[in-house]
């Protein structure tokens, strides 16, 4: 039961730090050639043949902003974030209120999720290390992963505030959708952007906490072989150099590739959706659609997945003895 309510408010703590930290994006500039009078209509495919159009940015890279509340401005996938992060926790409550010694239905697959992971996470971290991880990790994987599979549900991206198509004899059809309420949140690089800055934070403390800030130093610039007393200045200002590619790697080249692999990925797919949906054959947007949906399923998990693993793998490289310091 503890370790439940430990991994309750683990979750409860990083949502609202990430529904925090994409809050703090600044405002979208109205978009050029907007109309000034929009409303609510569904996407569809009615250009009229042989008529020359412009092509528009099918998935702009910036979300765009619905309202603002005192004078901020809330996005499509702001929007989505809150509901996933409520839908969290509710789920996680629900599974866990009472607890049963033989586990059935949602309490089951909590524990088959917690388990899994905690058994994955023992075989890479020390049990002390891991603990720290665990919960962090796995609510970094749900989180993802239920963020990506908005992504899939009918309406996200194809339902909200545009301008009606005058050559369509369909009511309430446009060529594509200016302001859609709802964006799959990993679509937008904020969130993952935050994400991998709370991944920063948390690693290099869990890192000084294990190795104290010095022998943190010396675990990253410290000469890693056996070297007499001749060669120990050569071999001293060659791991210097590594040590400086590594800090490096440390505080950049890994947020940046936590945040960019998630975010392009998942934001290829959107893309992908969209132009299937907006096929001229109907027969040809339903027989690829099929084929997307499946292939995106995939993707939306296995990149939860990889997110997940690398916390764990990065924090493992820091948080480890197997590299001991040797003497002159």
């Amino acid at each position: 039961m503890k370790g439940f309510r430990n991994f309750f408010w683990v979750g409860a703590l990083f949502v609202a730090m990430t529904a925090a930290g994409v809050n703090a994006q600044s405002a979208l500039p109205p978009a050029s050639g907007q109309p000034a009078q929009n409303t609510i209509v569904i996407s569809a495919t009615t250009a009229a043949p042989n008529q020359a159009e412009p092509a528009a940015e099918a998935v702009p890279q910036a979300a765009p902003t619905l309202f603002t509340v005192l004078g901020l401005p809330v996005t499509n996938s702001m929007v989505c974030t809150w509901i996933v992060a409520a839908l969290i926790l509710v789920i996680v409550r629900l599974t866990t209120w009472r607890m049963k010694e033989i586990p059935t239905g949602g309490q089951n697959v909590m524990e088959t999720l917690i388990e899994g992971w905690e058994g994955l996470m023992g075989n890479i971290l020390e049990p002390r290390v891991a603990r720290w991880v665990f919960p962090f990790a796995t609510t970094f994987f749900i989180f993802i992963v239920m963020s990506n599979l908005v992504d899939l549900i009918p309406g996200v991206g194809s339902i909200g505030f545009g301008t009606p198509n005058p050559n369509s004899s369909l009511p309430f059809a446009i060529d594509h959708v200016d302001r859609p309420f709802f964006r799959p949140p990993t679509t937008d690089a904020n969130l993952t952007v935050v994400m991998a800055g709370i991944f920063l934070v948390m690693s290099l403390y869990w890192a000084v906490r294990y190795n104290g800030v010095w022998g943190l130093v010396k675990h990253i610039f410290g000469v890693k072989m056996e070297a007499n007393k001749w060669v120990y200045p050569l071999f001293f200002l060659l791991f210097l150099f590594i040590g400086a590619m590594e800090l490096l790697s440390v505080t950049f080249a890994r947020p940046v590739a936590l945040a960019m692999r998630l975010y392009g990925n998942i934001f290829a797919g959107e893309s992908i959706l969209d132009m299937v949906f907006h096929s001229k054959s109907m027969i040809e947007a339903i027989g690829l659609s099929i084929f997307v949906y499946f292939y995106e399923t995939f993707v939306c998990v296995v990149q939860a997945f990889v997110f997940a693993m690398l916390v764990v793998a990065f924090v493992g490289t820091l948080c480890t003895h197997s590299d001991e310091e040797y003497g002159h």
